[in-house]
């Protein structure tokens, strides 16, 4: 006998066709946020018995229940510091889009422009991005100004690459159908490439978000004089590995945030356009 019959049986009420059906819909919509929220609790969970019973050094590895009181007691210090974080993470990601989106359209659409210009994108991406961070002092200054430029050179190529692809993935037939309907370049580009280069563009903003953060934190570890990047280095400095954590905590947060907000700007813009809707992460 199947389990299904076994339940028939025991259970009355598991007869009626449409509650597994409905206990499975349920199901498929609370896992993306049920699964993440348990393997988070087991990890906190593991991590705060491993580190009480081995004894491990404060130095070393703190427990789960140290960072939170680190950020309960810092919290003013913390949030004062993670705001001119969030916000040169959030204009550095805004002008790397708009340019990686307008870059990434212009090598489609102009051969000479991509002839011209690809070469020099890939040099300045083969270009170790560590090393490079100090020219950005010395020509922009400590300011916020270095650590912004920083954040655009860094998360603008993955944008760029993502949308040239996805202007390219554009269905032949339909850019036939625009020629033979005598619709201009820009109707083209607007009605046909930009629809299907959606996914792909999307792809490339939830990339482009992460490595924007981790440039703005690579700026503040260079300037050391504001922001999350020099709370970590400073209390590195004084082995304070609890501030360590709960600062970078308050990173994981705002980087959770930015790509929570990008993924939601995907689901606003595939509904308007009418687009399927991935709801599972991945393509």
């Amino acid at each position: 006998m199947s389990g299904h019959h076994r339940l028939a049986t025991y259970f009355p009420a598991w007869r009626r066709p449409g509650l597994p059906v409905r206990a499975r819909v349920h199901w498929r919509t609370c896992r993306p946020v049920f699964l993440p929220v348990l393997f988070a609790a087991a990890m906190l969970l593991a991590w705060q018995v491993l580190t009480v019973q081995l004894a491990v050094s404060p130095m070393l590895l703190v427990p789960p229940t140290a960072i939170w009181d680190v950020l309960a007691q810092a919290w003013p210090i913390l949030a004062a510091q993670a705001w001119p974080t969030l916000v040169n993470a959030v204009v550095g990601f805004l002008l790397a889009s708009v340019i990686g989106i307008a870059l990434g359209g212009a090598l489609v659409v102009s051969r000479r422009v991509e002839q011209a210009f690809w070469p020099h994108i890939l040099i300045f991406q083969l270009v170790p991005k560590v090393a490079v961070a100090p020219l950005f002092i010395i020509w922009l200054g400590m300011g916020p100004t270095s650590r912004l430029c920083f954040a655009v050179f860094l998360s603008f190529f993955p944008i760029t690459v993502s949308a040239a692809t996805g202007f390219r993935s554009v269905d032949r037939t339909a850019l036939r159908l625009c020629q033979s309907l005598t619709a201009s370049r820009w109707q083209t580009f607007l009605h046909v490439r930009i629809p299907y280069a959606i996914p792909h563009i999307f792809a490339g903003l939830k990339v482009g978000v992460t490595v924007a953060i981790i440039g703005v934190v690579i700026g503040e570890f260079v300037t050391a004089q504001e922001g999350l990047g020099y709370i970590i280095m400073f209390a590195s400095s004084a082995a304070e590995t609890a501030l360590v954590f709960a600062a970078i905590a308050l990173l994981c947060v705002i980087g959770l945030a930015m790509y929570g907000a990008v993924a939601l700007a995907e689901l606003f813009v595939r509904r308007w356009y009418g687009a399927p809707i991935n709801v599972g992460g991945f393509e």
